[in-house]
């Protein structure tokens, strides 16, 4: 799974900048990227969206209980990989078919989220119970939203090319080639939105997100971790009561 976004949609998180200058490495562009990726699997969908967005996933090599999956509507765009636990009760919720899959029920849960403002954006993500990482790009309002799990079963890391693209992907061997050091693993249990504007947990949504610099043998350049006590959301408390 990959996603790439340049900087005119996605500015690159200071964070993952400074861990790239720290220590300085190789980096190609994010076209080569997405080349070095089509060209591991032949057999991949992939869409350019615009001259700014790139979207691409395979099920080479993918966990038959985390399957990938992609879905488009109303020039919304999502990449999600994993299952959820409680999909047919959102499917109720949202008012979806029954075969309709997570990536649709992402794009919906979404919608809600952008056309109920202010809905808060970790209401949105809360709910979900399961183990995933989604990649939401809406194209009417050039907004770009990224979730993982509360576990982080699904791996998901993030990361800027040689040319200031900020790119998303589950392989960080991937994403290393590309990104050197300006590189990261996607903290568990929170989203990006460049609608918000940051980083945010939603298990905590009031805590803090401090980006901690790696050590020089680690892989990437910083590690993000959420400040102060665990506080349950809502799915979490539904799963052990």
């Amino acid at each position: 799974m990959l996603g790439v976004f340049s900087s005119s949609v996605m500015s690159p998180p200071e964070e993952l900048a400074a861990a790239g200058q720290r220590t300085p490495s190789p980096k190609t562009t994010a076209a080569a990227l997405v080349e070095r990726f089509l060209e591991a699997n032949p057999s991949a969908a992939s869409a350019r969206i615009g001259d700014h967005v790139w979207l691409a996933y395979t099920h080479h090599k993918e966990s038959p209980l985390l399957p990938r999956s992609f879905a488009v509507k109303d020039e919304i765009f999502c990449l999600f990989e994993g299952a959820l636990h409680n999909l047919g009760s959102l499917r109720q919720q949202y008012g979806l078919a029954k075969l309709a899959n997570e990536a649709m029920l992402v794009i919906e849960a979404y919608k809600a989220l952008r056309d109920r403002a202010p809905y808060p954006p970790d209401h949105m993500v809360g709910h979900l119970n399961g183990d995933f990482t989604f990649i939401v790009f809406d194209r009417s309002t050039s907004t770009v939203f990224v979730a993982s799990d509360q576990v982080g079963k699904v791996p998901l890391y993030w990361g800027i090319t040689a040319d200031g693209y900020v790119a998303f992907a589950d392989d960080a061997e991937l994403l290393r080639g590309a990104c050197g050091k300006s590189l990261a693993s996607f903290p568990q249990g929170c989203f990006f939105s460049t609608a918000v504007g940051e980083l945010r947990s939603y298990e905590n949504p009031k805590n803090k997100i401090t980006a901690v610099p790696a050590n020089d043998e680690e892989i990437w350049g910083a590690t993000f971790k959420v400040e102060g006590p665990a506080v349950l959301t809502a799915a979490d408390r539904g799963v052990r009561s």
